[in-house]
């Protein structure tokens, strides 16, 4: 797989994503439904935004890693949030895990009235190897 970056800009490298990725010569592609804090047994979290965040984030690396894909490989990656206020001071949680896995991904970050349940933030994401 060849990745190639485009960023017109650098104000996007603070905020851990890129403007663009383009891909070439990949052998497949891995489009994740949107993973959130759900436990193993398939009970919404009833957690705060910070543990929401950080279950989401494990859940979407077990879907990834089960599928066979790597976390790297994630070329597109969409966040919906019921709280933006609530989630930016755990911000940093995302970025150190992009950070963690080099991730080079197109990004969106969006509020929603509502998600599943009593859920507060969600990741979708796109993978290719």
């Amino acid at each position: 797989m060849e990745k190639r970056i485009i960023n017109p800009w650098k104000w996007q490298d603070e905020r851990s994503y890129v403007q663009a990725v383009e891909v070439k010569n990949i052998t497949g592609t891995l489009y994740c439904s949107g993973q959130a804090a759900i436990d193993p047994n398939g009970a919404s979290s009833n957690e705060d935004m910070k543990s929401q965040l950080q279950l989401a984030i494990s859940n979407l690396e077990e879907v990834i890693t089960s599928a066979g894909y790597e976390c790297e490989g994630i070329v597109r990656l969409n966040l919906y949030t019921t709280s933006m206020e609530e989630l930016w001071p755990h911000f940093p949680i995302l970025q150190e895990w992009i950070a963690q896995y080099n991730i080079k991904t197109a990004l969106t970050a969006m509020e929603v009235k509502v998600l599943f349940e009593t859920l507060k933030v969600e990741l979708e994401a796109t993978v290719v190897k």
